[in-house]
């Protein structure tokens, strides 16, 4: 094991060493190293992608840790390249202040705020904000854009500092970056110091119980460490000195939670959805390994499935694309064993990955507008999520003749004379 990734052997919220291996996948290159031609001579590590259940407290996690600089110092993504999520974190920031009212000037203070999309929606809302993100170059760009960023990674030390700075905030958020931390106690430990008596600590994070229903095996990667569910977390915020008061389910990243907390003994009351998702969670055996064992087995039927049709298909001759070149892109490549020798090419709306080949598979990526000129028999929708808005922008290549290859729930084939249209 090289120096770049150190395996875990307690559990990242209760610290009990009683892990179990649950589920394994693929091992591949880190999921976001996209590179270009000049570098596709230097061989690409690869990691394994190994979960575990904490059999005491039952959180679900990474087994493994690579090292944060390896992962984030030069980090390429930003909220603005998922499609619909500035508009999802402006409903968000309507939504937390319909549900905590604040006054004109309060803080708000957001871990892990990337290019300062949600800030940016507070901000416009009379709010006071702060950023925190260890992305040097991205933070740089939303402190020049007007959202003040602090380059760093959040500590309870840099609580301090923010507190002496610009005082309590009554609010703190923390959205699709809680499952990237290794040390999460440091992270609640700070968040303790930062909220104001009566603030409220908000996090957005994907829901364990989407990803083992809906087979959201794409999400499991290396820099989602933790795989949220409301029963471990909810005690793991109490032996923090937080207290979860609310959890609101919403379909972000396939299905996540959106929890709110406060400091233990606040002025809020705990909202029923706590106990109903408890209770939901202990009603399909979330916290069983054989439930994990199944997850596995259903990963593995999807990956065969898709690629014997992709197989099949190149066989007879045809020509076949991919749909995508994001992080999660990376897993159902290495998993499904979907290499240059199928995959002719990728394209992807995002102009940040056109001239670049993806993680270990080196397929080159181009920009979207190829496939209407390329005309590619077939096009596999690896970004499964987008696959609706996805086929509506690509009409015409559907008219041409074109089919899209979807894989979740299972294997189709859509073309223009299956095509429903936008839902």
């Amino acid at each position: 094991m090289t120096s770049k990734i150190q395996a875990r052997s307690t559990c990242r919220l209760c610290l009990s060493s009683e892990l179990s291996s649950a589920l394994t996948l693929a091992s591949t290159p880190v999921g976001e190293a996209y590179i270009p031609a000049e570098a596709l001579g230097v061989e690409q590590e690869r990691y394994p992608v190994e979960i575990n259940l904490c059999r005491k407290c039952g959180h679900v996690q990474l087994s493994h840790v690579i090292d944060p600089s390896v992962l984030y110092g030069q980090y390429l993504y930003k909220t603005t390249h998922s499609m619909g999520l500035v508009q999802h974190f402006d409903r968000y920031a309507e939504w937390a202040l319909s549900r905590n009212p604040l006054g004109r000037g309060s803080l708000v203070v957001d871990l892990g705020s990337n290019d300062g999309s949600l800030l940016k929606a507070f901000q416009a809302r009379g709010m006071k904000v702060v950023g925190v993100d260890p992305a040097a170059k991205i933070a740089a760009e939303a402190t020049a854009a007007g959202v003040p960023t602090y380059p760093e990674f959040f500590t309870a030390r840099m609580a301090g500092e923010i507190v002496r700075q610009h005082g309590h905030a009554s609010l703190v958020t923390m959205n699709n970056a809680f499952a990237n931390i290794d040390d999460l106690h440091e992270i609640v430990r700070g968040v303790g110091e930062l909220l104001a008596p009566d603030g409220v600590f908000i996090f957005e994070t994907g829901y364990l119980l989407d990803v083992v229903q809906k087979v959201i095996f794409d999400n499991i990667y290396d820099e989602h460490l933790s795989y949220f569910a409301v029963t471990p977390a909810r005690a793991f915020l109490a032996a923090n000195g937080l207290e979860l008061i609310d959890v609101h389910r919403v379909p972000t990243k396939g299905g996540s939670i959106r929890c709110s907390a406060q400091r233990a003994r606040g002025p809020r009351p705990v909202s029923s959805t706590v106990a109903v998702q408890i209770q939901t969670e202990a009603d399909v055996d979330l916290f069983d390994l054989e439930t994990y064992r199944t997850l596995e087995g259903r990963i593995r039927q999807m990956a065969q499935e898709t690629g014997s049709r992709i197989k099949h298909l190149k066989a007879k001759g045809r020509r076949i694309a991919g749909y995508g070149a994001s992080v999660t892109v990376t897993g159902v490549l290495f998993n499904f064993g979907l290499d240059r020798s199928l995959i002719e090419y990728l394209v992807d709306d995002n102009p940040v990955r056109h001239g670049l080949h993806s993680p270990g598979m080196h397929i080159p990526v181009y920009s979207s507008d190829r496939l209407v000129e390329d005309r590619p028999d077939y096009v596999i929708l690896l970004a499964w999520q987008y696959a609706q808005p996805i086929m509506a922008r690509q009409q015409k290549y559907l008219d041409n003749g074109g089919r899209f290859l979807l894989f979740q729930p299972y294997i189709r084939t859509v073309s223009r004379e299956n095509y429903e249209g936008p839902r």
